[in-house]
């Protein structure tokens, strides 16, 4: 049990690619997941442990031997800072060096956002650590929720009215995260991850039409109807509520910016949504 690095949502869009990039690098990883025996190591190098949220005896065998910690809260979770209090508190009695977490951005604006107050848990917990503060994925158009939408009805739709927003490639986040997790000079620090620009969804509608042959349109959908699909397709109450203040934020204009961040923290470029179209084409053809 000599891992260095554990990774909490290992079997996620971003713990996976985390995962994926620590491994590539040659670091030992632990990935903490619901069900070990389940679980696909991508590499040798890579070894599951049980990690449960709601188990917090899990967390001891989890976090023994380790060095470091990659944490990300459950998707959509209002009750996020109840949920990772006692798994910070976990990690300062295991010894952890560091903790990256995984954030959202625009949250240091509101004091009471779920995540701004796990930032702050962190920032009394006197360990090391970094915050990243991510904005929505682009992979929500090649893999995520929106993905569906475009190859069975040839359309985007969100209540995102035409406000921008800079998306950003998971693999850019993780590559942040491993750089934070690995390299000298992150802690402390807090990234806030974009893409290089600004789209909204008819120009991104427009980008995966050129490169697929297809006609995608954007339609913007009112606040209500989204809720009410997200709430028919199983997505509890609570999860809908902070799902429908994600995009009143979004259209309000405050994910639309552009930070150099990601530049700061990997001396390059973040990919932008057409050379992301072009690597994803396969994504949308019929």
């Amino acid at each position: 049990m000599n891992s260095s690095i554990l990774v909490i949502g290992a079997t996620g869009n971003l713990g996976s690619e985390v995962t994926r990039q620590l491994a590539a690098k040659g670091f030992k990883v632990r990935s903490g997941v619901l069900n070990p025996a389940r679980y696909q190591a991508p590499a040798p190098q890579v070894e599951a442990v049980r990690f449960d949220f709601d188990d917090p005896t899990s967390y001891a065998e989890a976090l023994d031997g380790v060095e470091k910690l990659f944490l990300i809260a459950r998707l959509l979770d209002p009750e996020a800072p109840v949920v990772l209090a006692p798994v910070i508190q976990a990690a300062k009695q295991a010894g952890i060096k560091q903790i990256v977490f995984t954030s959202a951005l625009g949250v240091d604006q509101n004091e009471q956002a779920p995540l701004r107050k796990v930032e702050r848990q962190l920032e009394t917990a006197g360990i090391p650590h970094t915050i990243l503060r991510p904005n929505f994925y682009l992979e929500n158009f090649s893999s995520g929720f929106i993905a569906p939408m475009i190859q069975t009805a040839n359309g985007i739709f969100v209540a995102s009215e035409d406000a921008a927003t800079s998306f950003i490639s998971v693999v850019d986040v993780a590559a942040v995260a491993v750089a934070a997790l690995t390299e000298q000079g992150h802690a402390g620090k807090a990234y806030n991850l974009t893409g290089p620009a600004g789209l909204d969804h008819a120009e991104v509608a427009a980008i995966i039409s050129e490169v697929s042959g297809r006609q995608i349109t954007y339609q913007p959908i009112p606040e209500e109807a989204m809720r009410q699909g997200a709430l028919d397709n199983g997505l509890p109450a609570p999860n809908v509520d902070y799902l429908a203040v994600l995009y009143q934020v979004t259209r309000a204009g405050y994910l639309a910016e552009s930070t150099d961040d990601v530049e700061k923290a990997l001396n390059r470029a973040p990919v932008g949504f057409d050379e992301f179209a072009r690597q994803n084409r396969a994504a949308w053809l019929a």
